[in-house]
């Protein structure tokens, strides 16, 4: 597999091919906004950082990302168990991840230009209502919906107008998450930076578009795909 990427890259492209990447210059404390424009091994070796372990930890979140991708169909007929196991694993251990990383860049781009682009006040307020839907969301699945719904392929179970009373419950759930994502996009005109924007503005736009398209995914698994063999 070849990578988008080298020693001699800019730190601002890799983060801009690569909007995760932000998460590994942050720990590493390399300035990927406004100091981002030097090349990797530059950025490395004023943090007295060893650039090939630098590499090789953009490379797993190259690789990461690639190997990310969803057909849904390959799930049409594959059994509920499997289904539930690949979203708990693609989709909701990630999606926990991706929220607690997101939260502080959100946070710092409307605290240093909510003054100027009062859109993002409104970005600010909607990201950290979906973070909270979302993870009550998911938690709901992993300890009652997905475990209840198995039971359900015994037909003597006893509770099972609940279950699926349950589970339409998780479809309106689904229905207000879009909504948000929906908002999200309109209010920052399909995730288009102003021209003034810095790294960081830019990389906040750039990942709450990975978000929706992640969660849309996620959605369609369980609304088009598990539930609608239930009810």
């Amino acid at each position: 597999m070849s990578f988008p990427f080298n020693e001699s890259s800019l730190v601002k492209d890799i983060v801009n091919e690569m909007p995760k990447a932000a998460d590994i210059f942050k720990k590493h404390r390399i300035d990927f906004c406004c100091g981002g424009n030097i090349p990797l091994s530059e950025a490395a070796n004023q943090r007295a950082v060893n650039v090939e372990e630098l590499t090789n930890q953009l490379i797993e979140v190259y690789e990461n990302a690639q190997n990310s991708s969803d057909s849904p169909e390959v799930w049409t007929d594959s059994p509920s168990e499997e289904i539930i196991k690949h979203i708990q694993e693609r989709y909701h251990r990630p999606l926990e991840e991706e929220l607690a990383q997101l939260s502080p860049y959100v946070t710092k781009v409307a605290k240093v230009h909510g003054d100027g682009h009062p859109e993002l006040i409104k970005v600010y307020e909607l990201f950290y209502v979906l973070k909270k839907e979302l993870l009550e969301h998911t938690k709901k699945e992993d300890e009652f919906t997905f475990p209840s719904l198995l039971k359900l392929d015994d037909p003597s179970v006893a509770n099972r107008d609940e279950i699926v009373a349950a589970i339409v419950e998780l479809e309106k759930e689904h229905d207000h998450a879009g909504s948000i994502l929906k908002e999200l996009r309109e209010i920052t005109s399909d995730f288009t930076p102003p021209m003034d924007a810095c790294g960081s503005y830019r990389l906040v736009f750039k990942r709450l578009e990975l978000l929706e398209e992640e969660t849309y995914m996620h959605i369609h698994l369980e609304n088009n795909i598990l539930f609608p063999r239930y009810i």
